[in-house]
């Protein structure tokens, strides 16, 4: 990030330079009344001609004065055309697009071209934009240009300022160079940006290319896939005033070279997003900001921060050591960065509790320790830190009261308590001089409620929040009247905090996005009419609510006393994402509106009285429609469950590239199970998170959920659900056979076809589905073998199969009269076993026979032939027989002593 003092000079010398112009342009009599040259008029308008403006951004290029245009500017003096700034700044809907017209080549006078922020499709940047030979500022970023870069841009050697970098968020880099050698030629450009750009072709010569940029100020070169070419080294600097250095998202994978830290001038370095490692350098510099989050620092970086702390002369304002695996607890050195700003130490493994010294930071604006493994209680000295704006202690273990002190805190505007284990109580002084606060966020595990806030029911809180977010512990029975006082609020979690009460009129009148009162054990009815932006996103699941469904805006109103059809008016919902009813009484067909929302992610209706075929008049819903495939191509949960749904199951399902949960069991479904259901794209992925960075998550607060049956038993799940990956049809009149198919999807993990009519074997290829953890086919007609291989081999319960008489095989008692092809291979060996069987057995008595004769003639022959072994072994007979004899007599003897004295003892 850059900081201010490093955009200064080159904001000096650029409006230095305009102000020289202006200062010509006094010294000359000006008619000011005179318009633009006719010839760059007409360039202007081919150059317009050749644009495609929906929005009509240009519609004020009409007239004779072509200065007067939106984003045109002439010079005072000549009237030429120097300035066309076309910057996109608004939302999508006003983007310029189509061709760049070499019309523009009339503009001999200009100085300043931006065409940022549009989007031009691909298309390459124009080779003649080299040849304005008075160009000094050009900006093309994020306009979408592709191909190769011209390196015809050399030519423009009065350039200060080009930009063409791309953020592409994820989608492939469509910009690309083959040699940087042209950068010698802009002599004297400042700002230099490349972001995203495809630099591999000439990134073993990159750092040279810049090194020729003498009056280079900033350097911005993140996501340009550098990684193999990353210098330890540089011997000679020609970039002497660089104050500015973005490398991120390279890939690097070296040690921190110590070369960054020689560049006198260097205020900011972003290396983040590498994988950088070992050793730290011994000099730092004057940075004011250093960015090293996401890399492949250790507990070495321990050495990095002492390193900073004492070498950085106070210049260090901002410090983020994110994303790093430190393993070891916060650094006491932490306490010497005087003139800290912003502390980011979110995931990097560290434990323990706070230093000390932690409290010499009294000028930290922004700490964020998230997700972490800090343990003990907030010290006290918190409350010293008066310029602190964002606090974020969530998802650690940290423990004991929130501090009181916490209420001084004059200038904080987020507070993030989440996932802790605090207990003691919340009140009134915690927030007394909190007049700034915008964002309080307490959501707590729901293992036990140790914390309770006691505030007054008159209460008037000194802030004006926008978002609010407290779950798991017990705030008060009647719904908190202080909330009204709110009128900035936006965003309302309040989940499982023990209200017991109605909803307020006034909440409905609300301008609110995010509405969560789940497992509560809230009452009464639903207004007629809610007044909710079409962005909303309401639970109100787990209470005691009803009425009917009318102009609905809620999409997660489960576990409710809801009756009535479902409403038919979804045509405005144009950015719904969830729609939850199930668990309530709600009867008729589903709306076909409904099934027109191209962002749905979840459709839950699971467990109602919802009737009429499944999928008859597809193309009207009254369910899942045959083009569900191209008009819901975003839903990842469908859940149908507890209805009375009656059809076949569409092949259009197969179209859903997204969805990972199917769950319509306990309807009356017929027909066969469609082949295509192997081809879901989101079942057949090789990597079973790679949902859960895009699983939707419109609003942060809003922890998704739903109820599955696995193994008989309903479950809840949360956190996890974007890798839970099911399959139920169970419980209908589905028949035919198992498609082969289905064992395409190597990441199902449950699959339940039981109750059912099914005919035919268990496909043996079932066993290749590695990653199924449950699985019952209990209760179809189904026959032959059960498969022994791979995950079948844990599936030990013989429930599983049961009530199919054909099946045989483990688990199951019964064994297989034609067996499979592992039995037959055990049958073999059994009848090699009793061949050797048959062998041994003769053999045993054979050497019985002959070895009894000749162990004895070898012994006692030997004796009869030889006469003096036959003296010497008689002679050891007889010695051994007198030993025995001694032996028994005296020990005979000494009994008989010992049991003589012990009778007259007695």
């Amino acid at each position: 990030m850059a900081s201010r003092k490093s955009i200064l000079p080159l904001a000096v010398v650029f409006f230095v330079s305009l102000f020289l112009e202006l200062l010509i342009v006094g010294a000359v009599d000006v008619d000011l009344n005179k318009g633009c040259i006719e010839v760059e008029r007409k360039a202007l308008l081919e150059f317009k001609y050749h644009l495609k403006d929906p929005s009509g951004r240009l519609s004020s290029w009409v007239g004779a004065d072509c200065c007067k245009w939106r984003g045109i500017d002439c010079s005072y003096r000549t009237r030429n055309v120097v300035k066309v700034d076309l910057r996109h700044r608004d939302d999508v809907l006003h983007e310029l697009s189509g061709e760049i017209s070499d019309s523009l080549l009339d503009l001999k006078h200009l100085n300043f071209l931006d065409l940022s922020g549009n989007y031009f499709q691909g298309i390459p940047i124009p080779k003649f934009l080299g040849s304005f030979k008075r160009l000094r500022y050009l900006n093309l970023s994020n306009a979408e240009f592709g191909g190769m870069i011209p390196p015809h841009l050399g030519n423009l050697s009065q350039l200060r300022y080009l930009d063409l970098s791309g953020e592409f968020y994820g989608i492939p880099v469509v910009m690309s160079v083959s040699t940087l050698s042209w950068l010698s030629g802009l002599s004297s450009l400042k700002y230099l940006g490349l972001g995203g750009v495809n630099l591999s072709k000439a990134s073993t010569n990159w750092m040279q290319a810049v090194n020729m940029l003498p009056s280079l100020l900033e350097l911005h070169m993140s996501t340009c896939e550098l990684s193999s070419h990353f210098p330890r080294s540089f011997p000679f600097f020609n970039i002497t005033f660089l104050s500015l250095i973005d490398l991120s998202s390279n890939d690097f994978n070296a040690t921190l070279p110590g070369w960054f830290f020689n560049i006198s001038t260097l205020e900011d370095l972003d290396l983040s997003d590498n994988q950088l490692n070992g050793q730290f350098p011994d000099s730092f510099g004057h940075l004011v900001t250093l960015d090293l989050s996401y890399n492949n620092i250790g507990s070495e970086g321990i050495e990095l921060v002492k390193g900073l702390s004492v070498y950085s002369n106070n210049s260090l304002e901002e410090l983020n050591l994110a994303g790093n695996q430190f393993s070891c607890h916060l650094p006491d050195s932490l306490g010497n960065f005087n003139n800290l700003r912003s502390l980011y130490l979110m995931e990097s493994d560290f434990v323990g509790p706070f230093p000390s010294s932690i409290q010499n930071l009294t000028n930290l604006e922004i700490l964020d320790v998230s997700r972490n493994s800090i343990s003990g209680p907030i010290p006290t000295q918190f409350g010293n830190m008066i310029q602190m704006k964002i606090l974020d202690f969530s998802f650690n273990l940290m423990n004991g009261t929130v501090p009181e002190s916490m209420g001084q805190l004059m200038e904080l505007t987020e507070l993030y308590l989440d996932w802790n284990s605090w207990e003691g109580v919340i009140s009134e002084i915690h927030f007394s001089n909190l007049a700034k606060l915008e964002v309080f966020s307490l959501y707590l595990p729901p293992k036990k409620q140790s914390l309770y806030f006691h505030v007054r029911p008159e209460w008037i809180p000194p802030f004006s929040l926008m978002s609010i977010s407290i779950s798991n512990c017990y705030l008060s029975p009647k719904f908190p009247s202080w909330l009204r006082t709110q009128e900035r609020l936006k965003e309302i979690t309040l989940k499982n905090v023990g209200i017991l009460d109605s909803i307020p009129e006034w909440l409905w009148k609300l301008d609110i996005s995010l509405l969560d009162l789940s497992k509560n054990q809230m009452y009464g009815k639903l207004p007629n009419s809610l007044s909710f932006g079409s962005n909303a996103l309401v639970d109100l699941s787990f209470n005691h609510l009803e009425g009917k469904l009318k102009n609905l805006w809620i999409i997660v109103l489960s576990t409710n006393h809801l009756s009535g059809v479902i409403p038919k008016n979804w045509k405005d919902l144009h950015e719904l994402s969830t729609i939850d009813l199930s668990k309530n009484k709600l009867s008729g067909g589903i709306p076909s509106r409904m099934c027109s929302r191209f962002s749905l992610t979840q459709l839950i209706l699971g467990d109602n009285n919802l009737s009429g075929e499944l999928f008859p008049n597809l193309q009207n819903c009254t369910w899942i429609p045959k083009w569900i495939g191209k008009k819901m191509s975003s839903l990842k949960q469908l859940r149908l469950r507890g209805n009375m749904f009656s059809g076949n199951i569409p092949e259009q399902l197969c179209g859903l590239p997204h969805l990972h949960i199917l769950d319509v069991a306990l309807n009356n479904l017929s027909g066969s199970i469609p082949k295509c259901l192997g081809n879901l794209i989101a079942l057949s992925s090789g990597n079973l998170l790679a949902s859960m960075s895009d699983y939707p998550g419109r609003h942060v607060d809003y922890l998704e959920h739903t109820e599955l049956v696995v193994k008989g038993q309903e479950m809840e799940f949360e956190s996890i659900l974007p890798i839970v990956n099911l399959i139920d049809l169970s419980s209908n009149n589905i028949s035919g056979e198992i498609p082969e198919e289905l064992t395409n999807l190597t990441t199902l993990g449950t699959l339940n076809l039981s109750r059912n009519a099914l005919t035919g074997s268990i496909p043996p290829s079932m066993s290749s589905i590695t990653s199924l953890n449950h699985l019952n086919l209990s209760h179809n007609l189904l026959s032959g073998p059960i498969p022994t291989t791979n995950q079948f081999q844990t599936f030990n319960d013989p429930s599983i199969y049961e009530a199919n008489l054909g099946l045989c095989g483990l688990p199951l008692p019964t064994k297989c009269s034609a067996p499979n092809g592992h039995d037959h291979k055990n049958e073999q060996e059994e009848e090699e076993d009793e061949d050797e069987d048959g062998w041994e057995m003769p053999w045993f008595f054979i050497s019985m026979g002959l070895g009894f004769p000749v162990g004895f003639w070898a012994v006692c022959g030997s004796l009869a032939l030889n006469k003096s072994w036959r003296h010497g072994y008689f002679r050891f007979i007889d010695e051994s027989r007198d030993e025995l004899y001694v032996f028994t007599t005296v020990n005979l003897s000494r009994l008989k002593r010992n049991w003589s004295s012990w009778l007259k003892r007695g």
